[in-house]
């Protein structure tokens, strides 16, 4: 009886503790849950405010990592100079990491530098190689540089139409080099029957984006009667306005 009573109160000193005072026993604290932060949330961040010295910094990890993604910001980076001194071969070194993973801006950047002949000698062949592949991913800076391509018969045969047929998949994306260089096409009968309302409609679609085109449509609508124009840009609005789905 003796030893159950002090087994009995040793384990009721052992809740309450000292006097009899029950002790709280605090919850054992979880360890901090840590939200991973997307990288790309502050590559984003650093970009639109222009810090491309924190851009590039945050980018080199990633691309340490084999984010083609990355790869093909971080060769902008060196192409423009921006974060970094300007470093063309460089920049061809790194569009060539992301391009090898299928990326198709990366394919199209390399394309140019191969046509341009910066970082790299040039090679028309290479680049229409690399423009076809970012083309069929339906990229319409490739879709544009490869139909250029075609139009002056630089690394292929030249062919008018199949300048036109890519101008056309690229314009239809809002391309406004495509729709520039299509209102080219009708404007001198390339690979189309020559058509100024066309080729005005094309102009002035491009002229949204890029001066070239705004000098060519007010360059062609010295030829054309008001009529025409009036119908040029009727049909221009509607072809906007359905997301250049409407454009013939």
């Amino acid at each position: 009886m003796k030893s159950g009573f002090t087994a009995a109160l040793l384990a009721l000193t052992l809740t309450l503790g000292c006097g009899g005072v029950a002790v709280a026993q605090a919850p054992k604290a979880k360890p901090a849950q840590v939200q991973a932060v997307d990288p790309w949330t502050a590559i984003y961040a650093a970009e639109a405010r222009k810090d491309y010295a924190t851009e590039v910094r945050l980018l080199r990890p990633l691309v340490a990592k084999g984010d083609a993604q990355a790869q093909y910001w971080l060769a902008l980076s060196y192409r423009h100079g921006q974060g970094v001194a300007q470093d063309y071969k460089e920049a061809v070194r790194l569009y060539g990491l992301a391009a090898a993973q299928g990326n198709a801006y990366a394919q199209s950047n390399l394309g140019l530098m191969y046509r341009n002949g910066q970082g790299v000698e040039q090679d028309y062949k290479e680049a229409v190689r690399l423009y076809r592949l970012a083309a069929a991913q339906g990229n319409a800076y490739a879709q544009s540089n490869l139909g250029l391509m075609y139009r002056n018969g630089q690394g292929v045969e030249q062919d008018y139409k199949e300048a036109v047929r890519l101008y056309r998949l690229a314009a239809a994306q809002g391309n406004a080099y495509a729709q520039s260089n299509l209102g080219t096409m009708y404007e001198f009968g390339t690979g189309v029957a020559q058509d100024y309302v066309r080729a005005h409609m094309w102009y002035n679609l491009g002229a949204i984006s890029i001066k070239v085109a705004s000098t060519n449509r007010d360059d062609i609508a010295q030829r054309m009667t008001p009529s025409q124009i009036e119908r040029a840009q009727d049909m221009a609005r509607k072809c906007q306005a359905s997301n250049f789905k409407k454009c013939d």
